[in-house]
């Protein structure tokens, strides 16, 4: 299961979620209008001819972000029953958050009194200002004198970026600079003062700004994508100035902060060929829309969806082309279980983007999980013929490989990402032999597999996949079995709430006959990861054997509906018709290998 590298959290602040508005739990992102991602197919909008058909249809639609019947269905709503303000409020925001800007904004107009819809419509509306080059217009509708330090923070920075557009970047600059708040206010009131220094010609003061962005750990900590922006234009200023040596220290220490970047290896390169890459902001469309990018990549976490999209989508609607914001809005699109979206947003990315790369690895990831595994083949391959030094195309390769049981494929994957890093690893490559050793073990290959384990836990003694991978594997063959059991201990005291890493330490327990310690962990394992058909089988296992027989089947019956492997389900079968042997009839069998190990981990976790 792909997880997600950047816990992106902003802290001391109150989030405005919008919860009376955007309760429907949104999760789709949003395209361009005049580039949208494909969507899902219309239902007949004829056959609903009832307020409360539409309603109750379009809610449906809402939950299942299934953003143009929604509109659609909002639509015949209050062509029923015109004037309803619940209605127009929910039509603007899934008009926004499927990419119509305009017809949206045109709806925030009609809602600007409301102040249930407030935050939505002023700043919907001030884009469209600033999009249009009415600058003293916009600054009008950001005028903020609530007690809400994030939405300050917010409406000052999108006034300057309009002064800029003005002509007033001086003033705006001092404003900027002149800002008091929160101490987390910090990075983002010296990456926008950079940004805005550098729009305006003033170079020095741009270098300032964007240094003290870059050596602000705690910042870039509570905002990695700022941080990286920062970082990535710091390089590109010094580039453009001639200080070659100056933007190549200025990625290394972006490096230092967030290592194996794709976008900073791309951009190091191209300084190092002697390029003068563009500035990330050129005009006050672009510094307004990063602002919204920046804190919605700062607020991206669980509770805040809602906010982060809708800024996302202001932010895509402003300056279209920009990479990271795509590349976020497909993240969120895989998150969401939209695919189809999220390979649209990875392709508009720009061809001359440093964050090209990173969108192609994820773009080709995507393709596999929506069933298109030969392609994604193919175009994973591609790249790491464009550029062999790259590790993380192996990583992503190696990730598709192995969801399609092509051992052999993964591990011929692996040793060529071996043979690149050398005789020098570094702790980074840890996962490099973790996943070649998976793939020898999975050929039952355990001579070459092993090694390889022990390779991981050098490089990173604490990582607890490898620490249960390897543990487990010992328990699972009777070999080592004490420093195998302390393995799996270790990895559960690392991720005490991993609940496949449990069930690991009580399986780890069953094949050792220590069968109430087994219960113990197992139930555990099944309240941290419910419905998962091989935890329940095991605790079904372990029940069994301490004579809670009836409770046993139950579990047994509930791995069944939870869609188990097809291999097993014969195994479950039986096991619920006749339960299990004696523990005698066992006994061999507990002492030699089986073919069950540990759920595969992740080869790749995902970049926003």
């Amino acid at each position: 299961m792909r997880q997600s590298f950047a816990l992106r959290l902003l802290t001391g602040t109150a989030l405005s979620l919008l919860v009376s508005i955007l309760q429907a739990g949104f999760a789709a992102t949003t395209a361009s209008a005049e580039d949208k991602p494909a969507q899902t197919e219309k239902v007949d909008i004829d056959s609903v001819d009832t307020f409360a058909g539409a309603f109750l249809a379009a809610r449906t639609a809402d939950a299942d972000r299934d953003y143009p019947n929604a509109i659609a269905f909002y639509k015949k709503a209050l062509a029923i029953q015109p004037n309803e303000l619940d209605i127009q409020e929910r039509l603007m925001i899934s008009l926004l958050m499927n990419g119509d800007f305009d017809e949206g904004v045109e709806l925030a107009e009609v809602l600007k009194q409301d102040a249930a819809v407030d935050r939505v419509t002023s700043v919907a509306r001030a884009f469209r200002d600033i999009r249009d080059g009415k600058y003293a217009d916009a600054q009008k509708i950001l005028t903020y004198t609530g007690p809400n330090d994030l939405d300050r923070l917010m409406n000052q920075l999108l006034i300057a970026w309009s002064k800029v557009g003005e002509g007033k970047g001086k003033e705006a600059l001092e404003m900027v600079e002149g800002l008091k708040g929160p101490n987390w206010y910090s990075i983002f009131k010296n990456y926008n003062a950079g940004a805005i220094a550098s729009v305006i010609g003033d170079t020095d003061a741009a270098r300032r700004h964007f240094n003290e962005t870059v050596t602000d750990r705690a910042g870039g900590a509570t905002a990695p994508d700022t941080f990286m922006r920062a970082v990535m234009s710091l390089a590109t200023l010094e580039a453009q100035t001639g200080n070659k040596q100056k933007a190549l220290d200025a990625i290394s220490a972006g490096d230092e902060m967030i290592t194996n970047y794709a976008p900073f290896k791309a951009l190091r390169d191209r300084i190092s060929k002697d390029e003068k890459p563009e500035m990330l902001v050129k005009t006050a469309a672009e510094g307004a829309a990063g602002v919204l990018f920046s804190i919605g990549g700062a607020l991206n976490r669980d509770g805040a969806e809602d906010t982060v999209l809708l800024y996302l989508q202001l932010a895509h609607a402003l300056d279209p082309n920009s990479a990271d914001t795509l590349i976020l809005l497909g993240s969120i699109s895989e998150s969401a279980k939209q695919p189809e979206r999220a390979i649209h947003f990875y392709g508009l990315v720009p061809a001359s983007s440093p964050m090209r790369r990173i969108s192609e690895l994820q773009l080709g990831l995507t393709l596999a999980e929506t069933g298109k595994v030969d392609e994604a083949r193919k175009h994973l391959k591609s790249l790491i013929d464009s550029d062999p030094s790259d590790i993380r195309s192996y990583l992503a390769y190696g990730s598709v490989l192995s969801d399609a049981k092509d051992y052999a494929a993964m591990a011929e994957n692996y040793d060529k990402a071996v043979e690149i890093i050398g005789n020098a690893p570094q702790k980074s490559h840890w996962s490099i032999f973790f996943q070649r050793g998976i793939a020898y073990e999975r050929l039952k290959k355990w001579d070459q597999a092993e090694p390889n384990f022990r390779k991981a836990l050098e490089l990173n003694p604490d990582q607890p996949q490898v620490l249960n991978y390897l543990g487990y594997s010992w328990v699972d063959m009777n070999r080592n079995l004490e420093e195998g059991l302390d393995m799996i201990r270790k990895a559960v005291e690392l991720r005490p709430d991993d609940g496949y890493i449990v069930d690991s330490l009580g399986w780890a327990y069953f094949r050792l006959n220590r069968f109430d310690d087994a219960v113990t962990e197992l139930e555990r394992a099944v309240e941290l990861k419910a419905g998962d058909a091989t935890i329940n089988d095991h605790l079904g296992d372990a029940y069994w054997r301490v004579g809670r027989q009836l409770e046993a089947t139950y579990q047994w019956k509930r791995a069944l509906a939870s869609k188990p492997e097809e291999a097993e389900i014969p195994k479950i079968q039986s096991k619920i018709d006749k339960g299990l042997p004696p523990l005698e009839a066992d006994a061999a069998k507990a002492a030699a290998p089986t073919t069950e190990k540990p759920p595969e981990p992740a080869p790749v976790e995902k970049k926003s």
